[in-house]
């Protein structure tokens, strides 16, 4: 019997020191600017989120691959009948599938590489047209929105090497051919939010041209899942809280297997989980973040540990809103909110 006891210290060790992150509680004070909002969510939000619940609700009786078609569907039609201003330019960039999103009159030599959201797994740049829209129009620069490759059918390394690609290419070409860009930026939503953290450690162990900013809209920073409002505010999150409750009842160390074994790398390590590594030399960020979502210790632990390490890192948050608000731009009033307050960081980054 000897050889289950050194299976079980083994499969201890292992998820002790090599699956789990370093304790982050000493990060958890709320830092930078709060949007008060009002008391109680308002009429227009709690629209957003009786739309969102009929859309989703069918999907969460369906089949495990089922779920994630119907899932992919939805995200990817949910730009469908907007107005927006931008062309939509499909691209190769530099081997990754991508669109130009250009907003009228915006200089084309200032550039955003924008990363969509949807749990790593679904998501398009089409289903986060409103969103790149936007960007192009507060920015005034062409928005780059890729297509980069997705799980299970890949592995999660191969959709951050589609970042690394996308950001390399975008240096030196634009919308109308090679050139080099004035000014480039990095964004992203949720996994997106990720990717874009993870990228620009990457760009400055690179010794690259690092982005004039960036900006992550409800980030994921920590695989491991142990941040407080991961569990506390999933009643609150609208959006994540049904597709994730029954996370709630699986142990975390049980998670962190699932994610390696899965990912095929540990979730602890700061390529996928940004806010354990070392945030020191990084670009000005904007954080925006709800204080009703899953995700929000995330962002509070990952500003709060940027700028322990002397970045400038800021937060801004508001409460109630549902995860990654900005899509329902101009229907929430605190999207509108979110997007000038974008306008002015990338304003202020690029003097």
């Amino acid at each position: 019997m000897a050889w289950v006891l050194v299976i079980l210290v083994a499969v201890a060790a292992i998820t002790f020191f090599h699956l789990r992150g370093p304790d982050l509680r000493r990060f958890d004070a709320p830092p930078g600017e709060r949007f008060p909002g009002s008391a109680e969510p308002s009429e227009e939000h709690d629209a957003v989120v009786a739309s969102l619940a009929v859309s989703t609700g069918p999907m969460q009786r369906a089949s495990r691959r089922e779920r994630l078609r119907l899932m992919r569907d939805y995200m990817d039609n949910m730009s469908n009948g907007l107005s927006l201003a931008a062309t939509i330019t499909p691209v190769d960039a530099g081997g990754v599938p991508a669109e130009w999103v250009i907003a009228p009159g915006v200089d084309h030599t200032r550039r955003v590489l924008y990363i969509h959201g949807g749990a790593f797994m679904m998501g398009s740049p089409r289903s986060h047209r409103n969103i790149t829209n936007r960007f192009s129009e507060v920015s005034g620069a062409a928005v780059l929105a890729i297509d980069y490759r997705l799980m299970p059918e890949h592995r999660r390394i191969a959709g951050i090497q589609d970042c690394r690609t996308a950001y390399s290419w975008i240096l030196a070409n634009g919308p109308e051919g090679p050139g080099q860009a004035s000014r480039v930026y990095v964004a992203g939503d949720s996994a997106g939010g990720n990717l874009t953290l993870s990228l620009i450690a990457w760009v400055r162990d690179q010794g690259m041209r690092r982005p004039d900013a960036a900006v992550a809209f409800s980030p994921a920073t920590d695989g491991t899942f142990v941040s407080p409002t991961v569990r506390r505010n999933m009643d609150s999150d609208a959006m994540l809280g049904p597709m994730f409750r029954n996370l709630a009842k699986v142990p975390v160390q049980l998670l962190w297997w699932f994610s390696w074994l899965q990912a095929r790398i540990s979730p602890s390590n700061p390529v996928v989980s940004p806010v354990f590594g070392d945030l020191s030399g990084l670009p000005p960020i904007l954080v925006q973040a709800s204080e009703a979502e899953m995700l929000y210790g995330d962002a509070v632990r990952y500003v709060n540990r940027a700028i322990a390490a002397g970045s400038p890192a800021r937060l801004q948050s508001w409460p109630h809103m549902v995860h990654v608000w900005q899509f329902f731009y101009p229907r929430l009033t605190e999207a509108r909110e979110a997007w000038d307050e974008v306008g002015k960081f990338i304003a202020e980054a690029s003097r």
